[in-house]
C-alpha cells in the first residue's frame, strides 16, 4: 500500500530526472493560456498531450 500511495513522488522525481520538467507548462504559455486552462482543454486529447494533461489536473487536485 505504500508504494501506491506514492505515486505522485515517484511520477514527479521520473519527471525531474529525465528532463522533461516544465514542457506542459511552456506548451500552455506558448498556447498563450494558464496551465489549468490548456490542461482542461486537452484532458481528453490522445497521445502525450493528453497524459500530460490529466497528470497536470491530478497534481494540481493533490496539492489543494
Amino acid at each position: 500500500m505504500a508504494t501506491k500511495d506514492r505515486w505522485m513522488q515517484k511520477g514527479s522525481n521520473k519527471i525531474k530526472s529525465s528532463g522533461h520538467e516544465g514542457i506542459f507548462s511552456s506548451a500552455a504559455a506558448h498556447a498563450g493560456k494558464s496551465t489549468h486552462e490548456f490542461a482542461e482543454e486537452h484532458k481528453h486529447s490522445a497521445g502525450k498531450t493528453g497524459k500530460r494533461a490529466r497528470l497536470a489536473l491530478a497534481f494540481a487536485k493533490a496539492k489543494h
